[in-house]
């Protein structure tokens, strides 16, 4: 009896051939590789940080601010980094740095919180920029509510390019060099190269052969054939 790759005697499918995503790879050992994924320590250090961030920047932003009198809002973008720019260069600086500071640990924090190593660049881009841009939303609707302080486009904005910008320069960099520095847990101890093969070329298990009892028939006739010749021939 031939046994198909792919295929096992029960007529199942092994994981490979079960995949619709494309040919699956299995692992040496026999189990489906994962994707490579950041250490959990490294992860919950993330998440520790992530959440002190988010702590300081609800704290500044339900903060009462005490103020004589307050601009008012402003729903034009870079209006508000204009205006300081008219009152000197450090004053637009300041400004600018205002904004994009805050959020922009954000831009590292998340990537590393979801833990992927090997992804594409621009899902990551766009995931982590448009969580800081709802986050930064969120922020400037709470902080309007405090007093003294009102909403402001200027912050989301710059908020957001903050973000992107530690993205674009960190997070290539960080997943590069956890990638280099990971041991390589496809390799196993038996001496063989984890690379891995197309289920084509894997050699086809030998034919089992199998033997078939004689039905109940034949070994009558079989006997009376037997017993025939023994008493043609004393």
């Amino acid at each position: 009896m031939r046994v198909l790759p792919g295929v096992q005697r029960d007529g199942s499918l092994t994981h490979s051939v079960r995949d619709t995503d494309g040919p699956a790879r299995d692992s040496p050992a026999g189990r489906p590789t994962t994707a490579p994924q950041a250490s959990h320590r490294l992860r919950m250090l993330g998440l520790v940080a992530l959440a002190g961030q988010l702590t300081v920047l609800g704290w500044l932003a339900l903060r009462p601010s005490a103020a004589d009198w307050t601009s008012p809002a402003n729903l034009t973008p870079f209006a508000s980094v204009g205006q300081a720019m008219t009152l000197g260069p450090l004053a637009g600086l300041r400004q600018l740095a205002d904004g994009l500071l805050p959020l922009a640990p954000l831009g590292l924090l998340l990537p590393l919180v979801c833990g992927r190593l090997r992804t594409a660049w621009l899902p990551s881009f766009l995931r982590t920029t448009g969580g800081a841009a709802l986050l930064a939303t969120a922020l400037e609707i709470l902080k309007g509510w405090a007093p003294g302080h009102l909403l402001n486009v200027d912050d989301i904005v710059l908020g957001t390019l903050g973000v992107a910008c530690c993205h674009l320069i960190a997070v290539p960099a960080a997943r590069a060099l956890l990638l280099r520095d990971r041991p390589d847990r496809n390799h196993p101890h038996d001496g063989h190269d984890g690379r891995d093969t197309d289920p084509r070329e894997r050699p086809t298990p030998a034919a089992t052969a199998t033997t078939t009892a004689p039905a109940p028939a034949s070994v009558r006739t079989l006997e009376l054939a037997a017993s025939g010749l023994g008493q043609g021939h004393p």
